[in-house]
């Protein structure tokens, strides 16, 4: 029987922010981003791969292609600089898609390696040890599923990472062709058995996968009544608390959702499969609109004795999914205020 979740206990939870996740307008600057974070009273940020190229291209004043890899990785080092300044560390560096699973001895498998070599290069230069990994959306018909090729490919990243003494968190994206749920996920890092391969769990993620669905037009689960999805939610967020050691999560990402206004249709649109552009537009901050169940998700993952990085990671276009404007400092402190709404919320005792 785990111990209470005590407020105690989580006060001293690191908490982080995703850069690609605040800005609403194009002119809004990475140095603006993070002035907004730092004033808010987060101690790190993930970084993101388009905010490492808008700042190379400012720089530069000119475009920068996505395999520039040296303009890229000197941009990375700045940002390093530039967080230091501002008192924020690098907590890590995502989003790494569409890595695993292509045909041994194919020219996108090679190209595979050879872009995560250059984004060692840029972990090393911003001064961060971790690689958020997201499972596979298998669009291209030549990515395989099949879990022994998925799991070959990760060892092997984590092998050539752990000469850096690099890690990987591992994420389901709850529109994943071969991994969408906790459990595909914590079952391809135990087939991995490799020490720096752990999860990147998100409260939308999870409850995206398994609770809710865009496409249905109650925002339920399709194919079940209310009460076999809350008994089958139950059973699953109670056999996480108990599954996954607390030692193999190294973060939870924080977002909602918001229930779309008119059913997703159940089509690939804009190379996106129908969560896939939920998750893009549709993700506001706890209590500000959302649906999900996220505090579960929290509960459940505290429950595995998990104290690391919270990160606020929230894609909010505003409930029609058509833009949202705000200013970034206020809006910076309003989700730490919902942060801090979560963790009192899901504290048993004091």
């Amino acid at each position: 029987m785990p111990a209470p979740i005590s407020m105690t206990s989580l006060r001293n939870i690191p908490l982080s922010y995703a850069s690609c996740s605040i800005g609403c307008k194009p002119s809004h600057t990475l140095a603006q981003k993070l002035a907004a974070i730092s004033s808010a009273g987060y101690v790190a940020i993930e970084l993101s791969f388009p905010d490492i190229k808008q700042y190379a291209e400012q720089k530069l004043n000119k475009p920068v292609q996505s395999d520039n890899f040296p303009e890229l990785t000197a941009a990375a080092e700045d940002i390093g600089r530039l967080c230091k300044q501002m008192s924020l560390d690098i907590m890590m560096l995502q989003p790494f898609a569409n890595f695993e699973g292509w045909p041994k001895g194919s020219v996108e498998r090679e190209n595979a390696f050879t872009r995560a070599r250059a984004w060692m290069q840029m972990m090393e230069a911003c001064g961060t040890d971790l690689l958020q990994v997201g499972s596979t959306d298998v669009i291209e018909d030549r990515i395989s599923t099949n879990r022994d090729d998925i799991v070959r490919d990760l060892r092997d990243l984590a092998d050539m990472l752990a000469a850096h003494n690099f890690r990987i968190a591992y994420e389901n994206w709850c529109w994943s062709t071969h991994a969408p749920t906790w459990r595909a996920v914590w079952d391809i890092v135990n087939a991995v058995d490799r020490p720096n391969i752990g999860l990147c769990l998100d409260t939308f993620q999870t409850a995206g996968s398994e609770w809710a669905d865009p496409r249905s037009s109650d925002g339920f689960l399709q194919g079940v009544s209310k009460a076999e999805l809350e008994t089958q939610w139950k059973e699953s967020m109670d056999a996480l608390s108990k599954t996954i050691p607390g030692t193999k999560i190294y973060l939870l990402q924080i977002s909602d959702a918001y229930k779309p206004p008119t059913p997703f249709e159940d089509k690939v649109k804009g190379g996106l499969r129908p969560r896939g552009q939920w998750s893009h537009d549709f993700r506001p901050m706890p209590y500000d609109g959302g649906y999900l169940p996220i505090e579960d998700v929290t509960r459940a993952v505290l429950k595995t004795g998990f104290r690391g990085y919270f990160s606020m990671e929230i894609f909010d276009n505003g409930p029609d999914g058509k833009g949202k404007d705000y200013e970034l400092g206020e809006f910076a402190k309003k989700t730490m205020e919902s942060m801090q709404r979560l963790l009192k919320n899901v504290a048993e005792t004091s």
